[in-house]
């Protein structure tokens, strides 16, 4: 099953990519711009096959891909040309890609929450007591059963993982609690959360909700805002340095990490659960991580349009390409370098 587990996760992430550079290849052949080649992966090609005027290839290194348009970054004659379209033209194929990451991205999740069982919800059911039924919950102390959590420490909450995250995280022994209690906004400060038996801060259950269409939705919507946030969340921490480089995973630490936690499920529904899971949060990733200003991303590009919009003047095209370059080395020698992190952790392990 393990072997079964990495080509569905490489297969899986192939996916991600694929979906991502179809997004970039089909709003610009709606534009009318020339696509001179579509690829799934980088390095050497493994397939490559011409049709029409777009050579679509299949790439021996599963770790991004690309689609290749006439005039991208350099002065082109050809009508046709990236730069020489309407800067609202290129401005939908630049972010297409990353929309739809974001698409992707909510079908997975949705996926998920059809196949979870239960629905949790963020609503507390009761406290949790000992075998002789007495209270071992200090929140009980502020909080009653039905109260909906709106926002713990100024984190909204969505979903019950956010409820998990907000204790855990924070790095303090109280905490700001809003919840909704009979149809108002209730805030208690310095609540405590903890369970006295197992000095856990979980000390209490949340209720389920029954599945229908509409909380199906719900959850699908909350779990989706949830993973948006936490991955910003993880980028700003990373750029202030609360984490470094040997935090970050790359592709073969996603895949084993995903062979890993999926085999550790029992059976092929909760394989399956736990793959969407994965797949969902990846994808998400992929899409927000393509939106930051940076040089070779999508993001990036996105900037000198914005400029280019605002000064009605286009920034010169040797000058553009040669930064996207300089960015796509970095970012490539970025790749190389958690890649090789992530097989010494590999071969540690073992």
């Amino acid at each position: 099953m393990t072997i079964l587990t990495i080509l569905a996760a490489i297969f899986g992430f192939g996916v991600i990519i694929m979906i991502h550079e179809a997004g970039h290849f089909f709003v610009a052949k709606k534009c009318g711009i020339r696509v001179l080649e579509f690829s799934i992966g980088m390095g050497p090609a493994i397939i490559s096959k011409q049709k029409g005027e777009t050579k679509y290839s299949w790439r021996i290194l599963p770790i991004g891909g690309y689609c290749a348009m006439e005039g991208e970054d350099e002065n082109s004659d050809d009508p046709r040309a990236f730069r020489k379209q309407a800067v609202w033209k290129r401005v939908l194929v630049t972010v297409a890609g990353a929309v739809m990451n974001l698409i992707l991205g909510f079908v997975l999740i949705f996926g998920y929450v059809c196949l979870e069982s239960p629905l949790t919800s963020t609503t507390i059911a009761q406290f949790r007591t000992n075998d002789a039924g007495e209270n071992i919950s200090t929140s009980s102390q502020w909080l009653k059963p039905n109260d909906r959590f709106i926002s713990i420490n100024g984190l909204n909450i969505y979903t019950w993982q956010d409820i998990s995250y907000a204790l855990q995280n924070d790095d303090c022994d109280t905490f700001q609690v809003v919840v909704a209690r009979d149809g108002e906004r209730v805030t208690f400060d310095n609540v405590t959360f903890l369970n006295t038996e197992t000095s856990g801060l979980l000390d209490f259950y949340l209720q389920r909700d029954e599945k229908t269409p509409l909380s199906i939705l719900s959850h699908t919507a909350g779990y989706y805002a949830t993973t948006a946030r936490l991955i910003w969340i993880s980028l700003i921490d990373l750029i202030s340095g609360k984490y470094g480089f040997h935090d970050l995973t790359g592709v073969v630490g996603i895949i084993d990490a995903t062979t890993t936690v999926v085999n550790m499920s029992e059976t092929l529904r909760e394989k399956l659960v736990t793959m969407l899971d994965i797949l969902g949060f990846i994808t998400i990733n992929v899409g927000i991580f393509n939106l930051i200003p940076f040089p070779a991303l999508d993001g990036g590009r996105l900037v000198f349009l914005i400029i280019e919009a605002i000064r009605h003047k286009p920034i010169s095209a040797k000058a553009e390409g040669m930064i996207h370059f300089v960015g796509l080395a970095a970012l490539m020698l970025l790749m190389v370098g958690i890649t090789f992190q992530d097989i010494s952790r590999i071969f540690t392990r073992s």
